[in-house]
């Protein structure tokens, strides 16, 4: 256990933290950087709503893209005299009929820090396998010191990884809990000295939150939030946002915003909040305590949050087993790319922290899936006013993959209501904004960075052609095949083969079975 006495960790107690894992070897995948890249024929998603628009040839300079041309129309022969003309030392790829998407941005990655002994190596392979080139890391469980060699690394490149954005656990790094508006704003800038990029916190007293969000944004640095089920009577999401809190994550802190009737959960007699099943089984019936849609409450909460540009990034995928364990237990990708050690992780355990499954039932399960219900139509319904919703994972826990829960998030965001653009909007371009990196990163524009997911298939059609194991169909010949993955993704001028990243961490995972 990492020995870190936080105000955090007492509000998440059950929570298991291991020794830091095992730091990402130098590179040894991906070509380039390149001065000069020419993709040829590809069909753009710009990431900004705009749709798809082919077939186009973009130049690459410097990581910067230097012009998006059109060459021609769909199911005709490209018009030549369009194109740009290569140059002594370029790389030009043929991406005929393929399509182009922003690099995908995870807002709620943990590079492990859940079971023991995940590699980041493992952890960044999977993310660049799946079109991730940004990943904001929400608390740095394996120590601040091991987050930021790793961003310094991710940022030179010598390492295979995405960009990675440091925030910190509220409190980590003291010896004693921050009690005091003085200690919290000495805190925050001591973080914002060693690189932190933002805050993670779980919950506080308002004195103490406020003085930490006052002093976080004079040192500009971002928030997010886990309001805590020990916490939330105290400062559910509006209040944390009337503060100045930035970002939520997953959805606690939300209903009880939206209570009419009540202002505490209703909690069974029995309840124990060190008992995992307890503390998931009665967050998948707190919804349905919420305000009805549209009501005078829902719609104030909705307008406010709104109004103070507040960001929600849900992870519904990180929930998924509470209302179908048997489907997440029997995924297709746990055999040949999920670790031991997290397999282990994942079971039934009264010590670890998601592995509630003591006795999870029908209702249990039922009960969730209405939880959800409620919970897509308030997401559905704030972007529909303007909200902004981003796209995160929380993988790591409960059956739970990096890269493949992130492809998961994109199909749920649909499911919410969100047509496919406004899901990939959500996937790149919203969380750049939510980041204030949009100028750089989220989108396919001339002059930002050439973060670059490249798929043979349509993911406006189908996002299962996203998963590192492909989406399941019969071909021509009436035979089951599997067909997509993503074929490049480019990050800061480097081009990574992502079936040969998989490739890598299936053999990181055998080698793990044989040599536990």
């Amino acid at each position: 256990m990492k020995t870190i006495t936080l105000l955090f960790f007492i509000i998440v107690s059950l929570t298991t933290y291991a020794f830091p894992d095992e730091k990402a070897p130098d590179r040894k995948v991906g070509k380039g950087p390149y001065k000069r890249i020419i993709l040829r024929g590809g069909i753009v998603v710009n990431g900004e709503g705009a749709p798809a628009r082919g077939p186009m040839d973009i130049v690459i300079e410097n990581d910067r893209i230097a012009s998006i041309i059109n060459v021609g129309n769909p199911g005709v022969p490209i018009k030549s005299k369009n194109r740009p003309i290569a140059k002594e030392g370029d790389i030009e790829i043929d991406v005929q009929g393929q399509y182009i998407l922003p690099g995908f941005i995870d807002m709620h990655g943990h590079i492990g820090g859940s079971a023991d002994n995940i590699p980041a190596e493992y952890v960044f392979k999977l993310w660049l396998a799946h079109g991730i080139t940004t990943v904001r890391e929400p608390g740095s469980f394996n120590g601040i010191d091991w987050v930021m060699d790793h961003v310094k690394r991710s940022n030179k490149n010598t390492i295979a990884a995405p960009r990675i954005i440091p925030y910190v656990g509220f409190g980590m790094g003291q010896k004693e809990p921050i009690t005091t508006p003085e200690q919290a704003k000495k805190w925050v800038k001591k973080v914002a000295k060693q690189g932190a990029k933002g805050i993670k916190f779980f919950g506080a007293p308002p004195k103490i939150m406020s003085a930490a969000l006052n002093e976080a944004k004079k040192q500009s640095l971002g928030s997010m939030m886990h309001h805590a089920q020990l916490e939330v009577t105290n400062m559910n999401v509006i209040d944390s946002a009337r503060l100045g809190l930035t970002t939520m994550e997953h959805w606690y802190g939300l209903p009880e915003a939206l209570f009419n009737h009540q202002h505490i959960q209703n909690y069974s007699p029995d309840y124990n909040y060190n008992n995992e099943q307890d503390r998931f089984g009665e967050a998948g019936r707190l919804w349905q305590q919420a305000a009805l849609p549209n009501s005078k409450t829902w719609q104030q909460v909705r307008d406010e949050l709104i109004s103070l540009n507040f960001t929600i990034n849900p992870t519904m995928t990180i929930y998924e087993a509470s209302r179908d364990l048997m489907r997440e237990m029997n995924a297709d990708w746990h055999n040949e790319y999920t670790l031991p050690t997290l397999w282990d992780f994942f079971q039934p355990s009264r010590y670890a922290h998601g592995s509630y499954w003591f006795d999870w039932t029908t209702d249990d399960e039922i009960a969730w899936k209405k939880n959800y219900q409620k919970w897509m139509t308030f997401l559905n319904d704030y972007k529909n006013h303007g909200g902004r919703v981003t796209t995160g994972s929380d993988a790591g826990y409960i059956f739970k993959i990096y890269g493949f829960a992130y492809i998961r998030e994109l199909e749920l965001l649909r499911e919410a209501g969100f047509n496919a653009l406004e899901v990939i909007q959500s996937a790149t371009i919203n969380g750049a904004q939510a980041l204030g990196m949009e100028d750089e990163i989220g989108s396919i524009r001339i002059g930002k960075k050439a973060d670059l997911v490249i798929v043979n298939e349509n993911p406006l059609r189908n996002f299962k052609v996203l998963y590192g194991t492909g989406h399941f169909k019969l071909d021509e010949n009436n035979k089951p095949s599997r067909v997509g993955g993503v074929n490049y993704t480019i990050k800061d001028g480097v081009i990574y083969d992502a079936k040969a990243l998989l490739a890598e961490v299936k053999a990181i995972v055998a080698n793990a079975k044989v040599n536990p």
